[in-house]
């Protein structure tokens, strides 16, 4: 073959894998394994879904590269959060219209969203064909990303459960309400006693104090160690702002409106923590693993 012959044809492979990468939408792998946090809580108005949209972007920011799944498949809000319009969502995923590749959309600092449907319960308790259907799709994509947020819905149905026991990390987020603590202890209950997860961490939302986060956790830790055999850390604190409401209404995380505030400040501060938390290297690390392991659980 002719230098230029050859020339040629690197040239031509270096477009097809351009137009290739162009179109499924994905960054390049990464070479760390992908860490995979499920951000949950057991009641709702905890302010979950800000704190996942605040934490990628944070996180995003510090040269990660982040995918966001919307596990909340009846109420999704994740991508109102970032003001993004989806054309399809996981529903259309579910249904076997589109790949997860083809309903994949971007956020800001090229944060990947896979969004969910609203107001649709047909894929509120998934099936075992979903879940093997998701378990491939989550299996071609992983190896993309440094993190993978799950956005859970709030409470303990059957989804909720499935897609912390998938996470190699589960963030809890409560707030010092009486409800919110006593529910965010009933999830970690059932995780602990029926599904036999250990390990949490805790994250205190809508603070006035570090004092009132510390205090959560106490009481958690607490009625943990005497109930339940499981372990708590504590991520830290977010505090009450005013403005989350105005970063709402304009439809932009409020790290990105108001980068200099405290409350931004402390989301800097959980991601440097979760940056700085060494990936696990045991089999939960493994998405495929897991979600193979889960499908035959869920029959």
């Amino acid at each position: 073959m002719t230098n230029i012959s050859r020339m040629a044809g690197d040239q031509a492979k270096t477009l097809r894998d351009l137009n290739s990468h162009r179109h499924n939408g994905l960054p390049q792998k990464v070479e760390a394994p992908t860490s995979v946090y499920s951000i949950t809580s057991g009641k709702g108005g905890v302010g979950k879904t800000a704190v996942v949209a605040n934490l990628a972007y944070m996180l995003a920011s510090m040269g990660k590269k982040v995918l966001i799944l919307d596990a909340d498949l009846g109420l999704a809000n994740i991508d109102v959060v970032f003001g993004i319009s989806p054309l399809y969502n996981l529903n259309n995923f579910f249904s076997g219209e589109q790949e997860l590749q083809q309903i994949m959309v971007d956020g800001p600092l090229g944060i990947k969203i896979l969004p969910a449907g609203s107001g649709i319960q047909n894929f509120t308790n998934l099936d075992s064909r979903q879940k093997l259907r998701l378990l491939d799709g989550l299996d071609a994509i992983q190896n993309h990303f440094d993190f993978v947020l799950i956005d859970t819905e709030a409470g303990i149905s059957e989804n909720v459960t499935y897609f912390n026991t998938a996470a190699q990390e589960i963030v809890v987020i409560t707030t010092p309400e009486p409800t919110a603590i006593t529910d965010a202890y009933a999830l970690m209950k059932l995780l602990s006693t029926q599904y036999h997860e250990k390990n949490f961490n805790l994250v205190v939302n809508q603070i006035l104090n570090e004092d009132d986060a510390l205090d959560v956790y106490r009481k958690l830790t607490m009625v943990a160690n005497r109930y339940l055999d499981i372990s708590i850390d504590y991520l830290g604190s977010i505090p009450d702002d005013r403005q989350m409401v105005e970063s709402i209404r304009k439809q932009k995380v409020i790290s990105e409106l108001f980068p200099q505030s405290k409350i931004t400040q402390a989301f800097r501060q959980l991601a440097g923590r979760i940056c700085s938390e060494p990936t696990q290297a045991v089999p939960k690390g493994n998405l495929q693993f897991f979600w193979k392991k889960l499908l035959h659980m869920g029959g």
